[in-house]
């Protein structure tokens, strides 16, 4: 017969195998840690391919304006944002793709940062540096936010971008 604490560590062994499963199921299924990336949705999600596997990546910290929601018109500075992204990430492009605590949005989209595999550039910053977002800081996915608010405000200064074209 098991005591309750045998029972309570075989219940911890199964939760924790449970959530590894989980875990697994929504990292980035891919050997060699690197994606090509297919499309450009608009200035921060791309979709990629991974293995086998199309995935729809939310790039963390970044938020674009507007170009493709379902419900808001297209925002200053959208398609300029887009175009820079798509001018950075053309189909064919390999990327890494490094996840924060949380490896999914409620839209279950992949989120990430993203560096171009060929020349290390990582352009969840190249899009802060280059005035194209404004920061998005979304718990517990945090881990560069200094780094992010720190080029936001380096773009902002110099009128970079929609931050020279768009009233804010």
């Amino acid at each position: 017969m098991r005591s309750r604490r045998q029972t309570r560590q075989q219940a911890a062994a199964t939760l924790a195998a449970a959530c590894c499963v989980v875990a697994v199921a929504c990292a980035p299924r891919t050997v060699d840690g690197t994606a090509t990336v297919t499309e450009i949705v608009d200035g921060d999600t791309i979709v990629v391919r991974i293995g086998g596997d199309t995935e729809t990546v939310r790039m963390i910290g970044v938020d674009t304006p507007e170009t493709v929601h379902p419900t808001k018109p297209v925002e200053c500075f959208g398609p300029e944002a887009s175009a820079f992204t798509a001018s950075l990430l053309p189909p064919g492009t390999r990327v890494t793709l490094v996840r924060d605590a949380e490896a999914r949005d409620r839209y279950g989209r992949l989120l990430a940062y993203v560096t171009r595999t060929d020349d290390g550039l990582f352009v969840n910053r190249a899009i802060l540096d280059n005035g194209m977002a404004v920061t998005l800081s979304i718990e517990p996915n945090t881990a560069r936010e200094r780094e992010f608010a720190e080029a936001a405000h380096r773009a902002s200064a110099a009128r970079l971008g929609l931050w020279g074209a768009c009233e804010r």
